[in-house]
């Protein structure tokens, strides 16, 4: 069965690969991490677009997938309408779960924790507009957060004084959200460190109804069963990929490659 491409800047999109692995156990993916263009906040719109229209075009020629999910929030915004017209397959984009929160609210606040270009970005506006205008919303941006998640799926300790600040904006209000959007493909990575801080916040992110968008889109074997293996693929080779080996052989990745 030909695979899928999951592709993010960094293991970010490990959050979605996780809830598409759940969802169809045997499935193939191929997980792409871009990690020579890591992290894409900083880069220009135009930067972006062109990154990711060249390592998509990589990859599609590497592996030939049957559908593509660019896991990153700030690529998908920038970069979705390009890479749509140039491939031959679907590709599908994640955008911050604003109407899953405004709907599920009861207090009528809610948050959204992305990277600060998220955060800032007219689509988000536009969302909150259409989805969350009678709601409250509280927005932080973090880019250390994008940096935690990445050490934590390393190994590493994670600061929960370092957590505790990031989240402060949503605590110490009049008025606290209770559910805040994870709007960073890494941050669901980090839910359980983030709920130990703020306890009383339900948490939303994208991950199941893109599991579920690249279910409506494959094509189905006529008896699907038994646990697919994957492969990880990082574009740039570097000491920190073996610190990440044990959590992608947890995930039944059974390969590691460099896109070439």
């Amino acid at each position: 069965m030909s695979p899928i491409v999951i592709f993010d800047s960094g293991v970010g999109g490990l959050s979605i690969f996780d809830e598409v692995r759940q969802q169809l156990p045997w499935l193939p993916i191929v997980y792409c991490s871009d990690n020579a263009g890591f992290p894409y906040g900083p880069k220009s719109e135009a930067d972006v677009e062109t990154r990711v229209s060249e390592c998509l075009r990589r990859l599609l020629d590497t592996y030939q997938p049957q559908l593509m999910v660019i896991a990153c929030n700030t690529a998908s915004t920038v970069a979705l309408p390009r890479v749509r017209q140039e491939l031959p397959v679907p590709v599908v984009g994640v955008v911050p779960a604003i109407k899953t929160a405004a709907s599920l609210s009861q207090n009528r606040c809610i948050g959204l924790l992305a990277t600060p270009g998220t955060v800032n970005r007219p689509y988000t506006d536009q969302l909150i507009r259409e989805f969350a205008s009678d709601c409250d919303v509280v927005r932080v941006g973090s880019s250390e957060l994008v940096y935690l998640a990445e050490q934590q799926l390393r190994g590493q300790p994670v600061s929960q004084v370092h957590l505790a600040k990031v989240l402060s904006p949503f605590v110490h209000r009049p008025l606290t959200p209770d559910y805040i959007v994870l709007g960073c493909t890494h941050f669901p990575l980090m839910k359980a460190a983030l709920s130990t801080c703020a306890p009383d916040v339900q948490w939303v992110d994208s991950g199941q109804a893109i599991a579920r968008r690249v279910s409506n889109l494959i094509q189905k074997p006529g008896s699907a069963s038994g646990n697919a293996s994957h492969i990880a693929v990082f574009t740039q080779a570097c000491d920190t990929i073996e610190a990440l080996a044990p959590a992608l052989y947890s995930r039944d990745i059974s390969d590691i490659q460099l896109l070439p």
